[in-house]
C-alpha cells in the first residue's frame, strides 16, 4: 500500500489497523500533546515529539505499546 512517498508494509499495515483511532481518541491525544507543550514552557519546534509522546502516554494507559517508528509512520499520515 502507498500513502504518497510512504511505503507501508503488511506488518505496518496490520499495526495502523489497530492504530487506526476514532476522532474521540485522535482528540485526546491531541489534548494530551497541548499538556505535553505547556509543561514543557509552550516553546515551539516539538510538535511531532509531543505528539509521539502522547501517543506513547496513551497507549501505555491503554495497556497497548506501539514503537516509536510506527508512531511516527501513523504522525506523517495524519499531516
Amino acid at each position: 500500500m502507498k500513502h504518497g512517498r510512504t511505503t507501508i508494509t503488511a506488518r505496518q499495515t496490520s499495526t495502523l489497523a489497530v492504530m487506526k483511532s476514532p476522532p474521540e481518541l485522535e482528540d485526546e491525544i491531541r489534548r494530551r500533546a497541548y499538556e505535553l507543550y505547556r509543561q514543557r514552557g509552550s516553546n515551539d519546534g516539538h510538535e511531532l515529539d509531543d505528539w509521539l509522546q502522547a501517543e506513547s502516554d496513551l497507549a501505555q494507559k491503554k495497556g497497548t505499546n506501539v514503537s516509536r517508528a510506527d508512531r511516527e509512520l501513523r504522525a506523517q499520515q495524519l499531516r
